[in-house]
């Protein structure tokens, strides 16, 4: 059953062979049962990126709490090690029991980046089942995948046998349910699991559908059987206090990203930048309560050791009471614990947060303006003006930091080289106020292409093509070079474009995706491994064209890849939101302003549950500068 005593032989020749041993602090031994259906939840990247993910080991624990599930975890294995693997002839496994990956059910992948589509298909061949859903066997594993990247599913529909969309706490009991049922009346058929599957709320089954073209168009996506849903609604938990997890965090033996108690204190976003895909498809705002976030810390210092604490969020200095959190939080841990806010929002940064973080061990601090000029970002809705950032900066600088990171996006709608230098200006002003503080402030500018990504009000922008990125990101860096104290770093263009292919791609791309990664084109995120031309290459073969799927601008009545797939957003309200950015009309975060009707609340009968009827720091959207806002 267990293939460690094989595993061993090969683990001598790999780098890291900790990634593949288990044994973690938190770590499930789950009894195996032919009532309970097993899951393997795989995330498509290695150990050390896969373990922290928290929305895996959310569903880890839901299931292994559940009288007829058992889960385990798999993350895809490094290059050295599938080569020992497949030599030696050994499947994918858990890193929790070292069980073949056949002796489950389902195989679930998390999915958070278009460019590990590959590893997916790795993973699934490694597994021992047909990469392609339509070879698949009765009994043949059931190959799932949720996380952010579901919201256009097309590009892995011809490998994934269905889609969760949204929130997984709810939904894996009832996907479970009937996996469960299934499995007890001995797997009788294939095609009635998956019309089942289909059934459940926020389940999308894409076999069960026919894709119709017209030349390059999209004509139609439709369900082919009755009772399959025309438009596949997402999973929305409505009350996060009722999912207090992860309970149990695993803790790994080895070195991983983040590794920290990771403690997510709410769910949502309403600030509405028009870049930001998670702001989009996870409204409304859930916030946790702040005595379950303190119960949350307490808990998990505990049983892990930690001496860090991360509190998670897309915004996470919007949290009601956010400095009194991170005073209680630092009082847990009897004041030797770090606090860290990966999700900064620069207006909403004090001098009293920052005093607060700055009390044990400073964390790093990341700044993210997005863009250069007031004009951009009315266009982006990033509605933070100079003084905004200046005074998070300050603060910062005033409590000791010497160092901090500028994140900004290139590549947007109506981007002209004026708004690509103001980058710079201000990342020359930002070292500036620190060597009122310091001696030697540092800035490092991380500069990253702009993707648009579906569900957004850019999802009709023609993306900047691979020369016209490198351009402005030289342009950008010949500028900062004069200046001791500003560093920049950027995203490869080259990889923009294949992300680019990927997220706003429909089916078709799904042959491009399997020749690469028939070519040995895994680890596709990892620049040591990324092969533009492979991409490319796969894309001329299949008669497809990246101009075509990534350059030009949508039109308000054509067909979308993702047009059958629900984020709970009206898309009149998008393509609205699409000519305000145009118009550099910005729009006021709907959490303390009367409502816009973008029907993520409405739609799903729920509101937005926050502890404070008053915004943080800096107001709603805070700048200090008035725009225009003409809806509302």
């Amino acid at each position: 059953m267990s293939l460690w005593s094989d595993l061993e032989l090969v683990l001598p020749n790999v780098s890291k062979p900790a990634r593949y041993i288990g044994g973690e602090g938190g770590m499930v031994v789950p009894e195996h049962h032919p009532s309970k259906a097993a899951w393997l939840l795989a995330y498509p990247d290695t150990y050390e990126v896969g373990l922290p993910n928290q929305g895996l080991q959310i569903l880890y624990e839901i299931l292994n709490e559940q009288d007829g599930a058992v889960a385990e975890r798999a993350y895809a294995p490094w290059v050295d090690m599938e080569a020992e693997m497949r030599a030696a002839g050994l499947p994918l496994f858990s890193v929790d029991t070292h069980r073949r990956a056949t002796e489950f059910d389902v195989l679930a992948f998390n999915l958070s980046s278009e460019l590990v589509y590959t590893n997916v298909l790795n993973c699934i061949d490694l597994a021992g089942a047909p990469v392609r859903a339509e070879h698949r066997a009765e009994d043949d594993l059931l190959i799932g995948a949720g996380g952010h990247c579901t919201y256009n599913p097309e590009p892995l529909a011809d490998f994934v046998d269905f889609f969760v969309l949204g929130d997984g706490e709810e939904v894996v009991s009832e996907i479970n349910a009937v996996v469960r049922d299934w499995k007890r009346a001995g797997k009788p058929s294939r095609l009635a699991v998956l019309l089942e599957l289909a059934s459940v709320e926020g389940v999308y089954v894409p076999s069960l559908y026919d894709v119709v073209y017209d030349g390059p168009a999209l004509v139609s996506v439709t369900p082919r059987h009755p009772g399959v849903p025309e438009v596949v609604e997402k999973r929305t938990v409505a009350d996060l206090a009722a999912w207090p997890y992860p309970k149990n965090q695993l803790v790994p033996l080895t070195e991983v990203v983040h590794d920290r108690l990771n403690v997510e204190v709410f769910r949502g976003c309403t600030r509405g930048c028009r870049f930001c895909q998670a702001g989009m498809i996870t409204r409304p705002v859930r916030e946790r309560p702040a005595e379950q976030v303190r119960t949350m810390v307490a808990g998990g210092l505990a049983r892990t050791g930690y001496d860090e604490i991360a509190l998670t969020s897309l915004s996470t200095a919007d949290f009601s009471g956010i400095e009194e959190v991170v005073a209680t939080t630092m009082e847990v841990g009897g004041g030797e614990v770090s606090v860290s806010l990966p999700s900064l929002r620069v207006d909403a940064f004090t001098v009293g947060l920052a005093a607060q973080i700055q009390r044990a061990r400073r964390t790093g601090l990341t700044f993210a303006p997005e863009a250069g000029s007031w004009r951009m970002r009315q266009v982006i809705n990033k509605l933070i003006g100079e003084q905004d950032l200046y005074g998070a900066v300050e603060s910062a600088f005033s409590q000791g930091w010497r160092r901090m990171k500028l994140y900004f996006l290139t590549g947007l709608p109506t981007e002209t080289d004026e708004d690509t230098l103001a980058i710079a200006e201000l990342a020359r002003n930002c070292v500036a106020l620190g060597k009122a503080h310091t001696k030697n402030p540092s800035v490092t500018v991380s500069l990253g292409g702009f993707v648009p990504k579906p569900f957004t009000p850019f999802q009709w922008f023609g993306q900047n093509t691979v020369p016209e990125l490198e351009r402005k990101i030289f342009l950008l860096r010949d500028d900062v070079k004069r200046n001791r104290g500003v560093q920049m770093k950027w995203h490869d263009p080259r990889a923009s474009l294949v992300e680019g292919i990927a997220s706003r791609g429909d089916r078709r791309i799904g042959r491009v995706i399997e020749e690469v990664w028939r070519g040995g084109g895994t680890f596709q995120e990892w620049s040591e491994h990324f092969d533009h031309d492979r991409w490319m290459g796969a894309m001329a073969r299949h008669g497809l064209s990246a101009d075509w799927y990534v350059h030009r601008h949508r039109t308000a009545d054509e067909v979308l890849p993702w047009d059958h797939i629900s984020a709970g957003l009206h898309k009149d309200f998008l393509w609205q939101d699409w000519r305000d950015a145009l118009n550099e009309v910005g729009l006021e975060d709907c959490r303390w302003t009367p409502c816009y009707d973008c029907g993520a609340c409405t739609g799903y009968s729920i509101e937005h549950i926050v502890a404070s009827a008053t915004p943080p720091a800096g107001g709603s959207q805070g700048t200090g500068q008035t725009p225009v806002f003409l809806r509302g």
